[in-house]
Protein backbone atom coordinates (compact mmCIF):
# COMPACT_ATOMS: atom_id res chain seq x y z
CA UNK A 1 0.00 0.00 0.00
CA UNK A 2 1.17 3.73 -0.98
CA UNK A 3 2.24 6.27 1.87
CA UNK A 4 1.36 8.76 -0.65
CA UNK A 5 -0.99 11.71 0.89
CA UNK A 6 -3.45 14.08 -0.52
CA UNK A 7 -1.45 16.98 1.14
CA UNK A 8 1.33 15.67 -1.07
CA UNK A 9 -0.77 15.77 -3.89
CA UNK A 10 -1.67 19.18 -2.97
CA UNK A 11 1.72 20.36 -3.15
CA UNK A 12 2.73 18.54 -6.37
CA UNK A 13 -0.55 20.29 -8.16
CA UNK A 14 0.61 23.95 -6.43
CA UNK A 15 4.01 23.60 -7.60
CA UNK A 16 2.54 22.51 -11.06
CA UNK A 17 0.72 25.19 -11.40
CA UNK A 18 3.39 27.66 -10.84
CA UNK A 19 5.13 26.10 -13.82
CA UNK A 20 4.48 27.76 -17.30
CA UNK A 21 1.27 26.11 -18.86
CA UNK A 22 3.35 25.25 -21.77
CA UNK A 23 5.19 22.69 -19.99
CA UNK A 24 2.93 21.82 -17.47
CA UNK A 25 -0.92 20.38 -17.82
CA UNK A 26 -2.27 21.59 -14.90
CA UNK A 27 -0.45 25.13 -15.50
CA UNK A 28 -2.45 24.83 -18.79
CA UNK A 29 -5.80 23.88 -17.11
CA UNK A 30 -5.80 26.42 -14.48
CA UNK A 31 -5.38 29.15 -17.45
CA UNK A 32 -8.33 27.96 -19.28
CA UNK A 33 -10.28 29.16 -15.79
CA UNK A 34 -11.99 27.62 -13.40
CA UNK A 35 -14.99 26.49 -15.61
CA UNK A 36 -12.62 24.67 -18.12
CA UNK A 37 -11.23 22.98 -14.54
CA UNK A 38 -14.81 21.98 -13.21
CA UNK A 39 -15.75 20.64 -16.68
CA UNK A 40 -12.86 17.96 -16.74
CA UNK A 41 -13.32 16.74 -13.28
CA UNK A 42 -17.16 16.36 -14.30
CA UNK A 43 -15.81 14.26 -16.95
CA UNK A 44 -13.25 12.22 -14.75
CA UNK A 45 -16.68 11.76 -12.00
CA UNK A 46 -18.47 10.43 -15.21
CA UNK A 47 -16.17 8.33 -16.21
CA UNK A 48 -15.51 7.21 -12.62
CA UNK A 49 -18.90 6.17 -12.13
CA UNK A 50 -19.03 4.14 -15.11
CA UNK A 51 -16.23 2.19 -14.21
CA UNK A 52 -17.75 1.21 -10.79
CA UNK A 53 -20.46 -0.12 -12.66
CA UNK A 54 -18.61 -2.00 -14.13
CA UNK A 55 -17.18 -4.09 -11.39
CA UNK A 56 -13.58 -4.36 -12.66
CA UNK A 57 -11.50 -2.94 -9.98
CA UNK A 58 -8.52 -1.31 -12.10
CA UNK A 59 -10.16 0.75 -14.31
CA UNK A 60 -12.34 2.39 -11.35
CA UNK A 61 -8.62 2.40 -9.43
CA UNK A 62 -7.39 4.45 -12.13
CA UNK A 63 -10.48 6.93 -12.59
CA UNK A 64 -10.52 7.22 -8.79
CA UNK A 65 -6.93 8.53 -9.04
CA UNK A 66 -8.10 10.93 -11.87
CA UNK A 67 -11.08 12.17 -10.20
CA UNK A 68 -8.92 12.95 -6.56
CA UNK A 69 -6.19 14.81 -9.44
CA UNK A 70 -9.12 17.18 -11.08
CA UNK A 71 -10.92 17.74 -8.01
CA UNK A 72 -7.78 19.44 -6.59
CA UNK A 73 -7.10 21.21 -9.80
CA UNK A 74 -10.68 22.02 -9.38
CA UNK A 75 -10.02 23.67 -5.37
CA UNK A 76 -6.56 25.13 -6.81
CA UNK A 77 -8.84 27.22 -9.42
CA UNK A 78 -11.20 28.64 -6.65
CA UNK A 79 -8.24 28.86 -3.95
CA UNK A 80 -9.62 26.20 -1.59
CA UNK A 81 -7.33 24.43 0.18
CA UNK A 82 -7.28 20.79 1.58
CA UNK A 83 -7.35 21.51 4.62
CA UNK A 84 -10.34 23.63 4.57
CA UNK A 85 -12.26 20.60 2.93
CA UNK A 86 -10.39 18.19 5.59
CA UNK A 87 -12.01 20.67 8.65
CA UNK A 88 -15.45 20.55 6.80
CA UNK A 89 -15.16 16.41 6.71
CA UNK A 90 -13.85 17.20 10.72
CA UNK A 91 -16.99 19.17 11.47
CA UNK A 92 -19.58 16.47 9.87
CA UNK A 93 -18.20 13.24 11.08
CA UNK A 94 -18.67 15.20 14.70
CA UNK A 95 -23.01 13.96 14.28
CA UNK A 96 -24.38 10.93 12.13
CA UNK A 97 -24.62 11.00 8.97
CA UNK A 98 -28.57 11.60 8.99
CA UNK A 99 -28.14 14.43 11.25
CA UNK A 100 -26.13 15.95 9.80
CA UNK A 101 -27.95 16.07 6.39
CA UNK A 102 -30.65 17.17 8.53
CA UNK A 103 -29.40 20.25 10.14
CA UNK A 104 -28.50 21.51 6.03
CA UNK A 105 -30.95 24.16 5.20
CA UNK A 106 -33.37 23.06 2.81
CA UNK A 107 -33.11 24.07 -0.84
CA UNK A 108 -35.58 26.39 -2.50
CA UNK A 109 -38.00 24.45 -4.77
Amino acid sequence: MSSFTLAELETIVASRAAAPPAESYTAASLAKGPVHCAKKFGEEAVEAVIAATQGDRAPLVAESADVLFHLMVVWKSRGIALGEVMAELERRTAQSGHAEKASRPKANP
